[in-house]
């Protein structure tokens, strides 16, 4: 055989082991590290390095990808993130922060606060999220609750009543602490809510910024240490994280034609390639669809002679992946009985939307207008009026 055509023949079955390595998963420290997949010659989802990830739309909440996203990691300085939003809902950015001792003496990356400087709340929160500075979070959690253990209980308060019920934060940085956790679905819930908060999208969209202090009046410019904010034109956002613990993390969000996606990259050794991939697939392959407006009338509710109009009591919206369209379908599921009594807004049923046999999300059907019915009338199914007058 010449050496040329075993040079082809060698090159041909590399080749083919790559694509097929390139098809499946593999096992990296008990970690599923999912690679692209190709069904008919095209490839249907991204290559991705992260040990854990989530992609959702920001508008719907809907998961359009995840890997993972429901273990508990440490989230290093993505924690920022939960740091930065509890402080704005909480107090004003233009309170003065005078630095204590503990907030000078926090190590690892800083933005260099002394003991003693004055500067105001808003400019500690523009350290913490663009410069990363873990100093400037201890300063935030004082000026915000008066201390840094409250400030803490209230850190973990604001997460679970957005949602984010398998996470636990010990410090306002994300220092390493094995007490100290969150899940890559919990940092996505997080972040979705605080992009909708204007001075939080507005910092973390910045490559660059300037910190103004009071005392000693100075300024500091400091830069991102998002590098998508650099190499992708539609990210707009809004946090990395890096510590031994956790390896390379990131929360990256994009906007492409006012529709926002927010993906989450927990032990991401290529977090940014990992963002870019995601974001463009998401807006590539997937679509919002609207299934009904509030108000629109979907049923009727047949009841002692007459039907009861059944309306949708929110918008109902979702995003899937484009291909999916053709197997998506609702059901109306509604209550089996109801009271003498109708209400306005009364719930009467569900509105149940499937991906093929998989239950997406579910709408409230309620009642648009009250209802009132004669007992007696009732119990021998008859002359169910609406209420006039």
């Amino acid at each position: 055989m010449s050496k040329k055509r075993t040079r082809f023949i060698l090159g041909v079955f590399l080749f083919m082991f790559l694509i097929n390595f390139n098809c499946f998963a593999e096992e990296i420290d008990g970690f599923s590290i999912e690679k692209s997949k190709m069904v008919a010659g095209k490839w249907t989802l991204p290559y991705v390095s992260a040990h854990s990830a989530i992609l959702i739309d920001s508008l719907t909440g809907d998961i359009l990808y995840e890997r993972d996203a429901y273990k508990q990691l440490p989230p290093a300085s993505t924690t920022k993130v939960l740091t930065a939003i509890t402080a704005l809902d909480l107090a004003s950015i233009d309170e003065i922060s005078t630095v204590s001792e503990k907030a000078d003496r926090v190590g690892e990356s800083s933005i260099y606060l002394s003991k003693g400087n004055k500067l105001t709340l808003g400019e500690l929160i523009e350290g913490a999220l663009i410069r990363s500075g873990n100093d400037a979070c201890v300063a935030i959690a004082e000026q915000t609750a008066g201390s840094l253990d409250e400030f803490i209980r209230l850190m973990n308060l604001k997460a679970a009543s957005l949602g984010a019920f398998n996470s636990n934060f010990v410090n306002p940085h994300g220092l390493p602490d094995k007490n100290h956790y969150s899940t890559a679905y919990d940092l996505a819930v997080i972040t979705r809510y605080a992009m909708n908060n204007p001075i939080f999208s507005k910092i973390v969209a910045q490559q660059y910024g300037v910190i103004e202090y009071k005392h000693p009046p100075k300024t500091q410019p400091v830069k991102n240490t998002n590098k998508l904010l650099w190499t992708y034109p539609l990210a707009d956002g809004v946090k990395t994280g890096t510590t031994n613990a956790a390896g390379k993390c990131l929360i990256a969000s994009a906007t492409k034609d006012g529709r926002r996606l927010i993906c989450v990259l927990l032990n991401a050794p290529d977090r940014f390639g990992d963002a870019y991939r995601l974001l463009e697939w998401g807006f590539n392959h997937t679509e919002i669809y609207y299934i009904g407006k509030k108000g629109d009338q979907v049923a009727t509710y047949q009841f002692a002679g007459i039907k009861i109009p059944v309306v949708l009591g929110s918008d109902v919206m979702v995003c899937i992946e484009k291909e999916k369209k053709n197997i998506l379908h609702t059901q109306i599921q509604l209550n089996p009985t109801v009271g003498r009594v109708i209400k306005t807004g009364d719930i009467l049923g569900r509105y149940n939307i499937f991906i093929g046999d998989k239950l997406l999300k579910q709408a409230v059907l309620v009642s648009p207008q009250d209802y009132k019915g004669n007992l007696w009338d009732i119990l021998n199914l008859r002359n169910f009026l609406p209420k006039t007058g």
